[in-house]
């Protein structure tokens, strides 16, 4: 069974930056395209950010582009997420999981931006 564990959510100022990281275990992420994700109450999950098998082909959402890196290191079975120049609208529960989400869900890092 998989389990993914997402870290590195946390308060921080407008215009700041967080690293996130999603551990995986039970399951090999190699050769699975990766996603982050992120929901706020009341609303549907959205797509962030994701990341080919090899790293190769990297797709953001136009609220993130230039601003959000995604990487991931497959011998650390992780994914990252590099977030730069944070805004408000950024303030969510992040997740990781396959694209499409053929995972169950982790619990998510909560990142909160403040104005």
């Amino acid at each position: 069974q998989v389990q993914l564990l997402e870290s590195g959510g946390g308060l921080v100022q407008a215009g700041g930056s967080l690293r996130l990281s999603c551990a995986a275990s039970g399951r090999t992420i190699r050769g699975y395209t990766m996603g982050w994700y992120r929901q706020t109450p009341g609303k549907e999950r959205e797509f962030v950010a994701s990341i080919s098998g090899g790293g190769g082909v990297v797709y953001y959402a136009d609220s993130v582009k230039g601003r959000f890196t995604i990487s991931r290191d497959n011998a650390k079975n992780t994914v990252y997420l590099q977030m730069n120049s944070l805004k408000s609208a950024d303030t969510a529960i992040y997740y990781c999981n396959t694209r499409p989400a053929n995972w169950a869900w982790g619990q998510g890092t909560q990142v909160t931006v403040s104005s």
